[in-house]
C-alpha cells in the first residue's frame, strides 16, 4: 500500500441543495445529481486500493428537513441499495451502514441487512454509509453497551480506556478516518465521527457534492500528501524515527 495514501477517507457530502438552485432546479435535483458523484468517488478509492471510504448520507439531524425531501432521499436509498449492490459486489467492494436503523422503514431496514450480507466477505474497498447517524450518537451507544458490560461484571470502571471503548463505535474494526473532506464550502463537522476524526487532515473545498469529481479527488489527495502528521510528536522526532 502506498504510505502517501490515507488508508480511510470520510466525505461530508454537501451542497446538493445549492448546486441545485444555482441550476433553478428542485433540491431532489441536486441529489440525484449526487450520486453519480458518489459513483465517482466510490470508483477512485476503489482503483486507488484505499482501504475504507465513508460518506455521510443523513445525519441523525436531517430528519428536521422538508417533508418531501426526506421522503425523496429514502426513496433515493432504497432505489441505490436495489441497483448498486451487485455492481459492488462485483468488484469485491464490502458495504456496511452505519447509524440508528431503527427510524427507517422496515423494508429499506431489510435492504440494508441483504446488501451487508451479499457483500460481508468481499476483501477490497470498505464503502460505509452513515445514515441517520451523530457522533454524539455514536458515542453514546459505546458508553451505553459499556455501562452494560461494567453491570454484568465484565468490566471494571478502571479498565475503561480508549483502546476499550473504540470496539464499542460505529466504525468497530476499521482504521479511523486520515483524511475528512467537506464539499461546499462549509468549515464544520457538523456531528460526524467526533472521536474518530481526532487526528485527520481536514480538507474543505467550495465545490458543490455533484461536481466533486476525480480531479477534485485528486486535490484532496495532494493537500493530505503535503501534511506532516506528527500525532503529538515533534518534527525532529518524525525525521529521527524515518532516519
Amino acid at each position: 500500500m502506498n504510505e502517501k495514501l490515507p488508508r480511510h477517507i470520510a466525505i461530508i457530502m454537501d451542497g446538493n441543495g445549492r448546486w441545485a438552485k444555482q441550476r433553478h432546479l428542485p433540491r431532489i435535483a441536486g441529489h440525484k445529481a449526487g450520486v453519480d458523484a458518489v459513483r465517482e468517488s466510490v470508483r477512485y478509492c476503489a482503483e486507488k486500493k484505499i482501504e475504507a471510504l465513508t460518506l455521510f448520507a443523513f445525519s441523525s439531524e436531517n430528519w428536521q428537513r422538508p417533508e418531501m425531501e426526506v421522503s425523496y432521499l429514502m426513496s433515493l436509498f432504497m432505489t441505490m441499495l436495489k441497483l448498486e449492490v451487485k455492481k459492488l459486489h462485483k468488484n469485491n467492494i464490502r458495504l456496511r451502514v452505519m447509524g440508528d436503523r431503527e427510524r427507517f422503514d422496515k423494508k429499506l431496514q431489510q435492504l440494508m441487512a441483504d446488501a451487508e450480507a451479499l457483500t460481508g466477505n468481499n476483501t477490497g474497498l470498505n464503502l460505509v454509509i452513515a445514515a441517520n447517524y451523530g457522533g454524539r450518537w455514536d458515542i453514546c451507544e459505546a458508553v451505553r453497551k459499556i455501562a452494560v458490560e461494567v453491570e454484568q461484571g465484565r468490566v471494571i470502571p478502571n479498565q475503561i480506556t480508549p483502546e476499550l471503548i473504540e470496539p464499542f463505535l460505529a466504525s468497530k474494526d476499521l482504521p479511523e478516518p486520515d483524511l475528512l473532506i467537506r464539499t461546499s464550502g462549509e468549515q464544520r463537522i457538523s456531528n460526524f465521527m467526533l472521536w474518530q476524526l481526532a487526528y485527520a487532515e481536514f480538507y474543505f473545498t467550495d465545490v458543490f457534492w455533484p461536481d466533486f469529481n476525480a480531479a477534485e479527488m485528486d486535490k484532496a489527495i495532494a493537500f493530505f500528501r503535503k501534511r506532516e502528521r506528527r500525532f503529538g510528536c515533534t518534527s525532529e522526532q518524525l525525521r529521527a524515527e524515518h532516519a
